[in-house]
């Protein structure tokens, strides 16, 4: 019990539990209300290619994007088969099943691959699974333009058996009953893990999800309700301050600020949606139906993702498929342990990360900065911005030492403001020669510019960390009676 809780489950809990209609009727099972459940039924086993199509999304369009070559409705052909792909009158789509989460109870492997052209999953040995469909199209325009590109979102699911729904708040369920339940949607916007849209599953997030289609770049944005806006900290419910958003405007080539503001997502309008292929018996269908109210729109393929020989020798291509391919999918991992659970669940939601520069305040040193619990960070809930801790160096054989609390919005805006606040003990040696440390208050306060350098001539630098940045600010010693101001630069590597 404490592991399924572990894996996101307490929120399906909390769904059922907030309304006691959702769960039950009488002695009626409806898993079909349920925020998350994507498919529900008595099979045992499925083909990983006929599961797929429950959990795929709407992708929905600016009606200015540029690989749209001015289609719309059922004329949309984007996105796009790969180049040395069969090439069809209607969009493609790809989904690959990244990661099979294994039951610890399991008596046999949860992928039957007598078939290697045709895998099967086997619900009761399978906790839960990572699944991602991956656009293409033939080129991204705007800032740092270039052929080839492939946009992935990423649905994490959990499997429950029938005797598990009544600990959740489900009555008079069919005990051989089996349930897919969406636990996470992530749109991996320009691969870089902290501008990642990060949706948790809540009580008004609807299935099937619909993905905004970001303006000529097509970064993928979770939208949660459908409704065609992007809305900050609704759309996206995880590192809100992070979250890359939709930034149509960059496709005209213009970086305008480090983070998302309303201002930049074009209102999507219906003619330019793209649907998904549900399944004739998916608990989804009809609502979608009722949504689209009969208009003639444009349903996408689904392909399983292929290898990288579908590169052939396309350089370009073969460089931005490898960033995605997992070999021979789905990569099986025994949750036998709390900690392999931990690993799966929170990948790309939790991040841990650390920060080194050169510091100069008058004095040559070093700093570093580390999440406030060591391993995990301390997000503040109303800003959404993060408190960390930074501790320096400097002076003579770095006799010097200061601790700080810093505050800073987020880890991956360009321009970020920070304020920190803490202790500085000082090394002094008097006139005789005798040495006395003294301890001062301290309080910091500034900007901080940071660079992505992996699409730089600096690029080199990215095997350290994707970020690289520059610190400027003023430190003043002293609470109340203030006796010296400082100016502090730092130089370093790493998102804080």
């Amino acid at each position: 019990m404490h592991r399924f809780r572990t894996f996101g489950l307490a929120a399906l809990s909390s769904l059922v539990l907030a309304d006691p209609g959702a769960g039950q009727a009488g002695a009626k099972c409806l898993l079909d209300t349920v925020p998350g459940v994507v498919w529900h039924g008595q099979a045992t086993r499925m083909p990983l290619a006929r599961l797929a199509p429950y959990l795929a999304p709407v992708f929905w369009f600016s009606p200015d994007e540029p690989s749209l070559y001015g289609a719309e409705g059922p004329d949309i052909r984007a996105p796009e088969a790969l180049p040395a792909d069969s090439q069809v009158d209607s969009p493609v789509v790809y989904w690959q099943f990244n990661v099979v989460l294994r039951r610890p109870d399991s008596k046999q492997e949860p992928v039957d691959r007598s078939d290697p052209t045709n895998p099967i999953l086997d619900f009761d040995e399978t906790a839960g699974f990572e699944l991602s469909f991956l656009a293409y199209f033939r080129e991204e325009l705007g800032l740092g333009a270039h052929p080839h590109d492939i946009e992935p979102v990423e649905f994490r699911a959990v499997v429950l058996r029938g005797d598990q729904l009544e600990r959740y708040g489900f009555k008079g369920c069919d005990p051989e009953e089996r349930v897919v339940y969406v636990t996470r949607t992530t749109g991996k916007a320009h691969g870089l893990v902290w501008f990642w849209n990060i949706l948790e599953t809540d009580k008004y997030t609807k299935f099937p999800m619909h993905l905004l289609v970001e303006e000529g770049k097509h970064a993928l944005a979770t939208d949660k309700n459908g409704d065609g806006v992007f809305t900050s900290g609704y759309d996206v419910n995880r590192r809100i301050n992070d979250a890359w958003g939709v930034r149509d405007v960059i496709s005209t080539g213009t970086l305008f600020t480090g983070g998302y503001q309303q201002w930049m997502t074009k209102t999507r309008r219906p003619e330019f949606r793209v649907l998904p292929p549900l399944p004739e018996d998916s608990p989804l269908r009809a609502a979608l139906e009722k949504k689209v109210r009969r208009e003639r729109l444009a349903v996408y393929r689904l392909r399983p993702f292929p290898g990288m020989a579908i590169a052939g020798d396309d350089h370009a291509l073969q460089h931005i498929v490898k960033g995605h391919v997992v070999i021979d999918p789905p990569e099986v991992v025994r949750a036998n342990s709390a900690k392999e659970w931990r690993s799966f669940v929170d990948e790309g939601a939790a991040l841990k990360s650390l920060s080194i520069a050169y510091r100069y305040d008058g004095q040559p040193g070093f700093s570093f900065v580390f999440p406030f619990f060591i391993i995990k960070h301390l997000e503040d809930p109303l800003t959404g911005g993060y408190i960390v801790q930074r501790m320096y160096f400097k002076d003579e054989e770095w006799r010097d030492f200061g601790w700080m609390a810093m505050y800073t919005p987020s880890a991956s805006r360009w321009l970020d403001t920070y304020l920190a606040a803490g202790v500085e003990w000082d090394d002094e040696q008097d006139s005789t020669g005798t040495w006395h440390q003294e301890a001062a208050f301290v309080l910091e306060t500034g900007f901080k510019f940071r660079v992505n350098v992996l699409h730089s001539p600096a690029k080199f630098l990215g095997a350290l960390t994707p970020y690289w940045g520059l610190r400027a600010g003023i430190k003043n010693t002293g609470a109340f009676d203030i006796n010296k101001f400082t100016y502090v630069l730092e130089f370093g590597a790493g998102s804080f």
